[in-house]
């Protein structure tokens, strides 16, 4: 067997994992996010002033914010579920430090700051969450496409191949509800009126790099006979292939129904294609071909899977079209975020009980064929994930409360004092901003260049796996071949951030 074979069946005929397991490794994003927050409200507290070096910051923000999730999905996942537990008391061994040195200083009532909290108004129209969202889903995805090719990556996290829920398939969908969130239909002002087609020619002009890519991914795989699971995508689809579809087709049938009732478009597509499935014999040719051999004769038979794979991700996508609307509702006060976190509580439990009976009801979860019970639980990890960062946000901005002065990056900011604290003669920070722009973030840095973020894993992948036995590498090796890659391509990032370069220009 050839070394392509070799890493073809090393990826493929896999099941998932658990739902459960799932949970618990999006909780470790958010407890690292909280984490490099308090670690740098301590170090203001102790030298009052913030981690003024770039060296420095870019060291932390990687020790803290992405070498867990590399221990996490390799050496440590067996452990997997006692990860959340020691990040969490470590936490709170910090928050317990910083809080009673404040208390040493000032002996304001628990009570008292919690009630200022919650009056505390926050940056209009700036939702931390989603960015470190969308950061994160690349830092997963670029950190799994490698990771995925060593033995010491489990193979129930990689993609399943036709049933099952695998980290890797809820990447894929991640990704779409990433891009929803920040799309022209999310961000245009309500009071704002244009026509009605505008957005789809924003859309068509700004997918030409994805197709560009997909086309670019095609043309190399093929070239030097690049390892590739056919039944993922089919032999020539991709996924850069399939994010370009979907936002031209959301955007044209939101440029048709209003965006507002951008979820019944999504249920209905959704249903209508489950039903489709179930009832048709368009699930036999999903899985199996035109002739029932698993033929690739055609275009259509090549790409089944990524063609029609395209009305789930394309429900996805309208339904994370609401959700942005939603969250970008105005919410000026801690106050209303914190309803807003009982409401997608209740979301996720709804979600949780649809997808359970979507799975007794229909069949279970399939990204091959993006089903129903798989767009519901895509919604429903994407949800908790982004639940956690917001909750994860306004923990940090409660700690920065009780030290006057501190400032983090990707967090949010009071830009107004709260009337209590004011009586006592003292202001809560708004230097935010100030801080923000000079304290370096590595979130920030990927964000302004994130195609480019996941261009580079991708390149970088490739290189690896031309270069490297990967299938029977150790773990030390493994190891550090994981952090080299991801420490470069941070790297890069970092400094194109420091010379304030962006390169998008569509």
């Amino acid at each position: 067997m050839s070394q392509k074979q070799l890493k073809e069946a090393f990826i493929s005929n896999l099941n998932g994992t658990s739902l459960l397991e799932i949970s618990a490794g999006l909780s470790l994003p958010p407890l690292c996010l909280l984490c490099r927050g308090l670690l740098l409200i301590l170090h203001y507290l102790h030298h009052g002033k913030p981690v003024s070096s770039s060296k420095y910051s870019l060291l932390l923000d990687f020790l803290v914010l992405v070498s867990p999730l590399l221990f996490s999905c390799t050496v440590l996942s067996p452990i997997i579920f006692f990860i959340p537990f020691i990040l969490a008391a470590f936490c709170a061994g910090i928050f317990s430090r910083i809080y009673s040195q404040r208390k040493r200083e000032s002996r304001v009532p628990f009570g008292q700051i919690v009630a200022e909290f919650q009056k505390a108004r926050l940056e209009p129209g700036s939702i931390p969450a989603i960015t470190v969202f969308r950061v994160y889903v690349n830092v997963l995805t670029s950190i799994s496409i490698l990771a995925v090719d060593f033995p010491q990556y489990p193979r129930r996290y990689a993609k399943t191949e036709t049933y099952g829920t695998g980290v890797m398939d809820l990447g894929v969908g991640a990704f779409i509800f990433g891009n929803a969130l920040v799309c022209p239909e999310v961000r245009l002002q309500p009071h704002r009126t244009q026509p009605r087609f505008s957005s789809l020619a924003r859309q068509v002009f700004s997918v030409w790099p994805l197709i560009s890519l997909g086309v670019g991914r095609l043309l190399s795989v093929k070239s030097i006979e690049y390892h590739e699971h056919t039944s993922e995508y089919g032999l020539h689809w991709n996924f850069f292939f399939t994010l370009a579809l979907v936002r031209l087709a959301a955007s044209l049938l939101l440029a048709v129904f209003p965006r507002h009732k951008a979820w019944l478009v999504a249920v209905a597509l959704a249903v209508l294609y489950q039903l489709l499935l179930s009832t048709t014999s368009l699930k036999t040719f999903i899985l199996h071909g035109s002739d029932g051999r698993d033929s690739r004769l055609g275009f259509l038979d090549a790409n089944r899977e990524g063609l029609l794979s395209l009305f789930g991700y394309l429900a996805v996508y309208l339904a994370s079209v609401q959700v942005g609307l939603w969250l970008l509702q105005p919410r000026s006060s801690v106050r209303g975020w914190l309803e807003a976190l009982r409401g997608l509580a209740l979301a996720l439990v709804a979600l949780g009980l649809l997808l359970q009976l979507c799975q007794m009801c229909t069949e279970p979860v399939s990204r091959r064929m993006a089903n129903l019970p798989f767009c519901t639980w895509v919604l429903a990890h994407c949800l908790l994930l982004l639940g956690l960062f917001l909750l994860a946000d306004l923990a940090l901005l409660f700690t920065k409360l009780l030290v006057k002065g501190a400032s983090v990056p990707c967090c949010w900011e009071v830009v107004q004092p709260p009337d209590a604290r004011r009586k006592h003669g003292e202001e809560v920070v708004q230097g935010g901003r100030q801080g923000k722009l000079s304290q370096p973030c590595l979130i920030s840095a990927i964000n302004r260049n994130q195609l480019l973020f996941f261009l580079l894993a991708n390149v970088m992948t490739g290189a690896v796996n031309i270069l490297i036995d990967t299938i029977h590498s150790k773990a030390a090796f493994t190891l550090c071949i994981l952090h080299l890659y991801m420490f470069l391509n941070c790297l890069i990032m970092y400094i194109l951030h420091a010379r304030n370069i962006v390169l998008k220009f569509w």
